[in-house]
């Protein structure tokens, strides 16, 4: 067998092909391995029916439902690189994505018809994309776009020909960088085998889980997931997207096993489970990362009878790093656990010297489920890794056991809803309005979110007000990455190198987000 993860679909359809692969909660469709299988296979000959080839890049804009696992798997089968676009971006933002990746295939759904249409008006000089094909009804598809429904019903059931594997490229998965720009993050089909194998032989999935994805599938988080859960013979239940008062339901309705939640979605789930969350039995774990999890979190689900493993790892990882179960978490507050298996750890000090117990450094990751690079970025590949080892840019402690602590984060970066945003990206923005002098961007504590993004700002013109650097954001950043509060100051306290104090001014700033 060829490791090809397109593979691996055919063979658990060749194994199990009556076993439940895959619900839509949104639309209520339903499909065997077999029946996946099947649509797989027909994604992959629509693909190369338009040209996409072996290595090409196909780009999608779809939200978490049947037509992404096909895409997904059609892509793989047929040698091409999927580049799944975070659906929250604005059109600006989807353009450096898109024109990065080189990508001339773009699938998207019909809720994202709005801004597809403004990234074909740019034309070739913005994108290179030249196959647009909409998922939805005919009577809204844009002109200029093809229907997937059309493409797959034409095609073949039958197992094309498989052209890549091993060190091939998979995915390219974008994650901001430090400098604003994003960064594309390469995983072949190895690394991805790998990242199964590493979660499949530390976390307690079982044949017949029926594992609940409700982050969106453009994340790490969401993705290795629904790959365990196809190479150990579960079902992934896949919801469109999260919704705090309705999960409760999904996990009742569907026999829910094991999940995954980053921290907010838990507190946000606990405020609606008096109403809507008696009675769930079958649901052992779930799986939460992104941030710290409070004990008290961990605490008040153990009452429930839902485990919380808390979890740490980078898209860069393939999604595994460290796991520690929830005993171990209480009797450990704020440690994130061990290293996975399949994985090696080390925390160092600035001279690249593994540092004692209990002494800060950088965590590093090994393992070959780490990626191959970055997009396009040598640079910043030979940054992040080196002799072997993946540098998080997280500062961590490991104490005399082993189990790891993440203390701070080197980069600045702000974890807001287990969203990651990036401050120099926000900075950009801000500093293109002429009335700020300067501008750093810090994450401050958000009682919704966890953490938020803060601006703080020295004014060039005296009449500039909060709610004018707000309104100069808007449009030019995600809704997710937008500050939620401008603060004033006279100036921004550095150091000798002239890089912002970003810790001065946490501490000085650190009353809530009104968010």
């Amino acid at each position: 067998m060829r490791n090809n993860l397109g593979q691996f679909l055919a063979k658990r359809a060749q194994l199990n092909p009556g076993l439940e692969a895959l619900v839509d909660v949104a639309t209520g469709r339903r499909l065997t391995y077999a029946e996946l299988n099947d649509q797989a296979n027909r994604a992959a000959h629509a693909l190369r029916g338009i040209g996409v080839r072996k290595g090409d890049r196909v780009a999608t804009l779809l939200m978490n439902g049947q037509e992404f696992v096909e895409v997904f798997f059609g892509a793989a089968k047929g040698g091409a690189v999927i580049a799944a676009l975070n659906w929250r971006l604005v059109a600006d933002e989807l353009a450096l994505i898109l024109a990065d990746s080189g990508a001339e295939t773009l699938v998207f759904g019909a809720e994202f018809t709005k801004v597809v249409e403004d990234l074909h008006a740019r034309g070739a000089n913005a994108t290179a994309v030249r196959n647009w094909i909409h998922v939805g009804r005919r009577e809204e598809r844009p002109a200029f776009a093809r229907g997937y429904d059309d493409l797959r019903g034409a095609a073949s059931e039958a197992e094309p020909e498989i052209t890549a594997e091993g060190d091939d490229l998979l995915y390219i998965m974008y994650t901001s960088g430090t400098t604003g720009l994003p960064k594309g993050v390469m995983h072949s089909h190895c690394t991805t085998m790998w990242a199964l194998f590493t979660v499949c032989a530390t976390a307690d999935i079982r044949f017949r889980d029926r594992y609940l994805i409700c982050l969106p599938l453009f994340h790490v988080g969401a993705l290795n997931p629904l790959l365990d859960t196809l190479y150990v013979g579960g079902t992934s239940v896949i919801m469109r997207e999260f919704d705090p008062a309705r999960i409760w339901d999904v996990f009742r309705e569907e026999r829910i096993t094991v999940s995954l939640a980053v921290p907010a979605m838990l507190n946000f789930m606990l405020q609606t489970y008096e109403a809507k969350g008696r009675g769930i039995t079958t649901l052992r774990w779930i799986m939460s990362g992104a941030s710290p999890v409070p004990v008290t979190l961990i605490e008040r689900y153990a009452e429930l009878g839902i485990e919380i493993h808390q979890v740490y790892g980078l898209t860069e990882s393939g999604g595994p790093a460290c796991l520690i179960s929830p005993d171990e978490a209480i009797a450990r507050a704020g440690s994130t656990g061990r290293a996975f298996f399949h994985t090696d750890i080390r925390i160092v000090g600035a001279d690249g010297a593994d540092v004692p117990p209990n002494v800060p450094g950088e965590l590093l990751v090994r393992g070959p489920h780490v990626m191959l690079g970055y997009w396009n970025r040598p640079d910043a590949t030979a940054e992040a890794i080196r002799d072997g080892w993946l540098h998080t840019g997280d500062l961590a402690i490991a104490d005399d056991a082993g189990f790891v602590y993440i203390h701070d984060r080197l980069k600045d970066m702000i974890i807001s809803g287990g969203e990651n945003i990036y401050p120099a990206e926000i900075e950009n923005v801000i500093l293109s309005h002429a009335g700020v002098a300067e501008v750093a961007v810090i994450g401050v504590p958000s009682a919704k979110w966890g953490e938020s993004p803060a601006a703080v700002v020295v004014k060039r013109d005296a009449a500039l007000t909060g709610d004018a650097v707000l309104q100069h954001c808007a449009g030019k950043l995600a809704r997710f990455k937008l500050p939620k509060v401008v603060y004033f100051t006279d100036v921004i306290p550095r150091n000798p190198t002239g890089k912002a104090l970003k810790r001065v001014l946490r501490d000085r700033f650190s009353e809530s987000s009104p968010e």
